[in-house]
């Protein structure tokens, strides 16, 4: 799958808290809609599956209520024994219920005839689970509607690796270089840095949208948001000890739902903790960045973070590893190449130790780019926006990001 395609399948937008129950024939049907029920954007549904196929969703729906979405197979059968079961199901079924078939046959007279009863989508098999899901979301989000809004969470492999540098500067690559309108939102609820590297210091913020969830809508979101460009805002933490964070795992869906509804791209600074909002967070997004030291520690759980996330993600491309504050002097590190090897996936970027330039950039309250335009860093900023967002500039850039330290560990190796 090309990286445009998987950009695609990322931009399917969630499915609603809804319910559905699929009546399948085969095996192998009921097995990819269990996989579409797994994933990420499947989370607010209720999905069960049964066998049986239209005949057996007629039984089940004689007697009681029809959910929000009936998933059937067509079996092998006749096509006018499928049809006629359909209507029988028309009939006990609630208004407002949405019907996706799955046939093995691909006929336009069939397909006619199914939109003519009222079915929603007609899917032939084999179907994958990203199709599944896809179907799904499709009969909530109508075609041309505002696209919902790409969430990038970055967090760090370990504290002090430079997460939250690289999610500002990244957020600001996407609203400066990309054009793009861009929210970044600051979960260290306690000890955010956001406000301080984009020089703000709003008297509101993510707080005030997590702790009364039952005032929050889109324009107390608006009102919370400190504007740092045209295209980029802030939604900065209080950095405030006066109340603890023990947040629950829902905390923040209500606030994400209606950033992604507004924005096109929400850059989420996430701290350097392991509960279940984090966890919730990772396993949400649409795109993970996790930034890394060249340190065992880092190595360690940057694996443990990306094994994790590749398998409660499998219809996902892996998360980015992106390896950080690189030559720092008189400390061992580990090479580029032994830790991409040793977490299994090659490294997104890798970013120099340059304490004069971030050093300033974090004092003055700016970004890299604004400190020092046409830096290196600034650029690998820029490349990582790019491949997030799939452009081709990401992807042709993207070889060479890499070669002039993977080179000079080289030398040192030789040496």
């Amino acid at each position: 799958m090309s990286d445009v395609t998987q950009n695609q399948d990322d931009m399917i937008a969630p499915v609603p808290r809804v319910t559905i129950q699929a009546f399948c024939d085969s095996p192998d049907i009921a097995a990819t809609i269990e996989a579409a029920a797994d994933d990420r954007r499947m989370i607010k549904a209720h999905v069960r599956v049964q066998a049986g196929g239209a005949p057996a969703a007629v039984a089940a729906f004689a007697q009681s209520p029809t959910p929000n979405v009936v998933i059937l197979e067509a079996d092998r059968g006749t096509q006018d024994e499928f049809l006629e079961n359909l209507d029988r199901l028309s009939d006990v079924c609630d208004p407002g219920t949405r019907v996706i078939v799955i046939g093995h046959v691909n006929d336009v007279l069939l397909y006619r005839e199914l939109i003519r009863r009222g079915v929603s989508d007609y899917l032939i098999a084999p179907v994958s689970p990203v199709d599944m899901v896809r179907a799904v979301s499709s009969l909530f989000n109508e075609p041309g509607s505002t696209p919902v809004g790409r969430l990038v969470a970055v967090v760090g492999a370990k504290g002090g690796v430079g997460a939250s540098t690289l999610a500002h500067n990244v957020a600001w690559a996407f609203s400066r270089d990309l054009q793009t309108a861009t929210v970044v939102a600051d979960l260290d609820i306690a000890f955010g840095t956001a406000g301080l590297d984009f020089n703000q210091d709003p008297p509101q913020g993510i707080a005030e949208a997590i702790f009364a969830p039952d005032r929050l809508d889109a324009n107390v979101v608006d009102r919370l948001l400190s504007k740092c460009s045209d295209r980029l805002s802030l939604l900065a933490a209080p950095a405030v000890l006066d109340r603890t964070c023990d947040l629950t795992e829902t905390a923040f869906d209500q606030l994400f739902d209606l950033l992604r509804s507004s924005v096109p791209c929400v850059v989420l600074d996430v701290p350097h903790v392991w509960n279940a909002w984090t966890r919730r967070i990772l396993t949400g997004a649409d795109d993970i960045v996790i930034v890394a030291a060249p340190d065992l520690a880092s190595l360690r759980n940057a694996k443990n973070l990306a094994d994790l996330l590749r398998a409660v993600r499998p219809n996902d491309k892996p998360p980015r590893i992106v390896l950080n504050q690189v030559g720092l002097p008189k400390r061992p590190e580990i090479a580029p190449g032994d830790f991409a090897k040793a977490v299994g996936q090659d490294l997104e970027a890798i970013i120099s130790f340059e304490a004069q330039l971030f050093g300033t950039a974090a004092n003055n309250g700016q970004m890299v780019a604004e400190v020092q335009p046409g830096a290196r860093p600034a650029e690998i900023f820029t490349e990582l926006a790019n491949a997030i967002a799939g452009r081709a500039e990401g992807k042709q850039k993207k070889a060479g990001l890499l070669d002039p330290i993977l080179a000079k560990f080289k030398r040192r190796k030789a040496s």
